[in-house]
């Protein structure tokens, strides 16, 4: 029997290019002759059965903004059953048939224990940190990477004027892929990571020998969740005689925000098509991801018990390149 009604949720953390992503599932199914519906603020609004239909018109003009109009939030409590019951009730009686879930690796596998109880769902992948499995890119790493590149660039230039030596922290609390990936598009002098462990002893050296190349500024780009601590590493080398003059910028959540880019819209526009056509074709407990240039189905039960590693190969690029 052919679905007539389905909906789409965003959960957890955002990324620019969720609202495009939701702008192609609505008009996807409006296409088919489905009745489309947003659930507001993730797995939370669905646990309340705060949903609304969304018209073409609704989604119209949400292309070049970032963040998702329907908001998100993140939930610890869909872990348990009567939570994941009382979602199924809900949609249940909202006479939904399927549900597209656009979100992290937690909202996937949030995705996973309703398609283990034969709820029809599909899942899209939108995590800046890009560390979502069965994946090359998430919606959302493009835009980030942009805006971590451009901070950083206009950071160069104070740090040049001055000769100092910067801290540059992005977020990537258990995956360095931001961090590791502006640190090669930047020029960065070093780069810290939660994946490869570095003393205070080896940072010294390394800005040691930044200055006496004669360099005008030296660039440390960390992640948040690296061994050391940012405000550790500036303590000590203030402590040391490094020949710059340190300080520290960290950017937070500003990467998470801002107009997608035209990789970015592109991607989870695709991924918006297919997840729709999937659901509509009877496919469930998969997720749509990025294989090359071709979109592929990944089983959610693979996504919710791996992560995607960042490749350790461009942290050796690092440093030839900073020479």
């Amino acid at each position: 029997m052919a679905i007539k009604r389905i909906a789409v949720l965003t959960s957890g953390g955002d990324a620019p290019g969720i609202n495009p992503c939701i702008r192609a599932v609505v008009r996807s199914g409006l296409d088919q002759g489905v009745e489309v519906f947003g659930i507001q603020e993730g797995f939370d609004g669905l646990i309340r059965g705060e949903m609304l239909e969304l018209r073409a018109r609704d989604v119209g003009g949400i292309l070049g903004r970032g963040g998702t109009f329907l908001h998100t939030a993140r939930c610890p409590e869909f872990h348990e059953p009567k939570y994941q019951r009382e979602a199924l009730r809900q949609l249940n009686q909202a006479a939904i048939e399927g549900l597209i879930v656009i979100g992290g690796d937690g909202s996937l596998r949030g995705a996973h224990a309703l398609a283990v109880q034969d709820f029809q769902v599909v899942g899209v992948p939108a995590s800046i940190d890009n560390d979502i499995w069965g994946t090359d890119m998430s919606i959302g790493v493009d835009t980030a990477l942009n805006t971590i590149m451009q901070a950083i660039d206009k950071l160069r230039d104070t740090a040049s004027s001055h000769q100092r030596a910067f801290l540059i922290e992005t977020m990537g609390r258990q995956c360095g892929y931001l961090a590791l990936a502006s640190g090669v598009i930047t020029g960065a002098e070093m780069v810290l990571i939660p994946e490869k462990e570095t003393s205070l002893e080896d940072i010294v050296r390394n800005v040691e020998d930044v200055y006496a190349r004669g360099k005008a500024h030296c660039i440390i780009v960390t992640a948040e969740g690296a061994q050391l601590k940012v405000s550790d590493v500036a303590t000590f080398l203030r402590a040391q005689e490094i020949g710059f003059e340190t300080r520290v910028t960290i950017l937070g959540h500003v990467p998470r925000g801002g107009s997608p880019s035209a990789f970015d819209r592109m991607l989870a526009t695709r991924m918006g098509v297919a997840a729709c056509r999937n659901l509509l074709q009877g496919k469930s407990d998969e997720m749509v991801g990025l294989e090359g240039r071709e979109l592929v189905s990944v089983p959610l039960a693979e996504v919710g018990v791996k992560s995607r590693q960042p490749n350790l190969e461009l942290l050796e690029m690092v440093n030839i390149l900073a020479k």
